[in-house]
């Protein structure tokens, strides 16, 4: 069982032709194989909040998601992102079904503070999860279905939840024991000292990388920190990958390449 984080810096949703990667996991499905895909899309996000001109305010370097910001982050995640994936899979004969955190509480969220200056501080509707109810998904998945996830979720009280896609994969992972779970991102994996493409780290323990974690920064921290959540959750393995290398992507699927990350 296999859980994969789909980045939106590795998305083309333009082009609805067979690609090799889809392919795979249609051979691999095929095969018996399931898979739970669990997509992002940043760019796609800040494209639209920047085209409607929403002002931007920071708390501790993270973007404080208002009641005007959650609007287009579901906008944009459980509406034109989601469909467009499950017609991208569907297109090249792939039983997708779309879904949400939301969908039967198959997220439980809180909202996430973070201390700044010795204070706990609201980011606002950003969510951070304390649970996974993955009953659904197994449903799905027993009728021979692919449920593709997108992390738009809500408090048990109802408020929508922005959360980091990377975070919602690797607890899905964990919920699920999943024997894999491959993250499709922009880089070839973690890098001990980026920008040194010779720091590439191929292999590493959880205990290891944890050790490590609070050196990364950007877009990389909440990767790490989701393979360390999906591996101390119980899945076996993670694995960051290049998400736009086809070849990355169908090695991973045969367990090579990129950082795996092994409890």
């Amino acid at each position: 069982m296999m859980v994969i984080k789909y980045g939106g810096h590795a998305m083309n949703l333009a082009n609805t032709e067979a690609a090799n990667w889809l392919l795979e996991i249609k051979k691999f499905h095929a095969l018996g194989e399931r898979f739970v895909i669990v997509h992002g899309g940043g760019p796609m996000i800040d494209a639209e909040i920047s085209a409607r001109g929403l002002a931007k305010e920071l708390v501790g370097g993270y973007r404080v998601t208002s009641p005007e910001i959650f609007a287009v982050v579901e906008e944009v995640l459980s509406g034109h992102v989601l469909r467009e994936i499950v017609k991208l899979f569907r297109s090249n004969g792939l039983p997708a079904v779309g879904l949400s955190g939301k969908s039967q509480a198959l997220l439980d969220v809180v909202p996430k503070l973070l201390l700044v200056n010795g204070e706990m501080k609201s980011i606002g509707q950003v969510g951070e999860v304390v649970g996974v109810n993955p009953e659904i998904l197994i449903s799905l998945m027993n009728a021979g279905f692919i449920p593709i996830v997108s992390p738009v979720s809500e408090t048990r009280d109802g408020v929508g939840m922005n959360v980091n896609a990377d975070i919602a994969a690797g607890a899905i992972a964990g919920s699920l024991s999943a024997d894999a779970t491959i993250f499709m991102t922009d880089v070839p994996g973690i890098y001990r000292n980026w920008p040194d493409k010779n720091s590439l780290i191929s292999t590493i323990t959880v205990s290891a990388l944890t050790e490590i974690a609070a050196t990364f920064e950007s877009g990389m921290a909440p990767k790490v920190a989701a393979c360390i959540n999906a591996i101390n959750s119980g899945a076996k393995s993670a694995r960051i990958i290049d998400g736009k290398s086809d070849d990355a992507f169908i090695a991973a699927l045969s367990h090579s390449g990129g950082t795996l990350v092994t409890a």
